[in-house]
Order: structure tokens, then C-alpha cells, then sequence
């Protein structure tokens, strides 16, 4: 596979906050419809509640690229399922003087109507955690705790 480059440009508009846009995902030059306002998170002095932070959005990251391996992976095994969710959680502290985060907690869920795919589904998540190419290019550690559901 050849490089990709992916680019996001953040503008500051006040207080602790800006817009976060993608020219690749406007639909057209000047287009704000896919833009998402970031802010400092209310933990931090002066940080606003109720906006997408940075500390959101990797931890978003994360989960979503578990979402979307598992989804290329699931399709690639003809692997069949119901539904598949993912609750996450990114752990932030101070490590040796910095703030990190330190811990990724992904709470994947995935629906099925066989028991007898039960293994099937938790080894196609576990070869997604470990291909998901955000979780292998950063430094913290990524906990996953699966869920198989069998709905009849």
C-alpha cells in the first residue's frame, strides 16, 4: 500500500475553543458541514463543557479504527453478525511531569445469532485490536474488554 496523508486544519474562533475541518471532507470549497468544534475540556482552567475535545477525539480514534478493522475483517472472513458498538474510555494523567493518555479502555459489543460463532466473533476482534492501525501507531495501552451477545 502506498502513503496517504490525511489533513485537518484547526482554526481558533474564542476563549479556549476553534472549528476542526478536513478540506477532503467538505463537499465543496468554503463548506463547514463536516467541520467539528474542539475545545480544552472543563478539567483544565478555562475548558468548556459540552465540545468535542483532543482527549475525545483520541480516544474516538481508537475506538473507531477498532470499528472499522473489525468491519473490513468481519466482511473479509464472511463473517456474519447483528449489530457490532463500542464504548471507550481514555485513561488521562500526569506521567513523569506530562499530561498522557495513558490508557485506552474499548468496550466492543458484538451481536450474533449462532453460539457457535461465539469464538469466531472473539477472535475476528482480537485480530482487529491488533491490526488497528491507530492503536499500533501510538504509545498508550489499549485494554479490551469484549461482549458477545447471541440474540435469538
Amino acid at each position: 500500500m502506498e502513503k496517504h496523508s490525511y489533513n485537518v486544519n484547526i482554526s481558533w474562533t474564542q476563549d479556549r475553543k476553534g472549528m476542526m475541518c478536513s478540506p477532503e471532507l467538505n463537499q465543496k470549497e468554503g463548506d463547514n458541514y463536516n467541520c467539528i468544534e474542539v475545545a480544552t475540556p472543563p478539567e483544565f482552567e478555562k475548558g468548556i463543557p459540552n465540545i468535542w475535545t483532543p482527549e475525545h477525539l483520541f480516544t474516538a480514534a481508537v475506538s473507531s479504527c477498532l470499528m472499522t478493522t473489525f468491519l473490513a475483517i468481519a466482511e473479509y472472513s464472511k463473517f456474519e453478525f447483528v449489530s457490532f458498538k463500542c464504548g471507550s474510555k481514555g485513561i488521562l494523567e500526569k506521567v513523569e511531569g506530562k499530561f498522557v493518555i495513558s490508557e485506552v479502555l474499548l468496550f466492543p459489543e458484538v451481536v450474533i445469532t449462532d453460539e457457535s460463532k461465539r469464538e469466531r466473533a472473539e477472535r475476528i476482534l482480537e485480530k482487529s485490536e491488533k491490526a488497528c492501525l491507530i492503536s499500533n501507531s501510538i504509545t498508550s495501552k489499549v485494554t479490551m474488554e469484549p461482549k458477545i451477545i447471541v440474540q435469538n
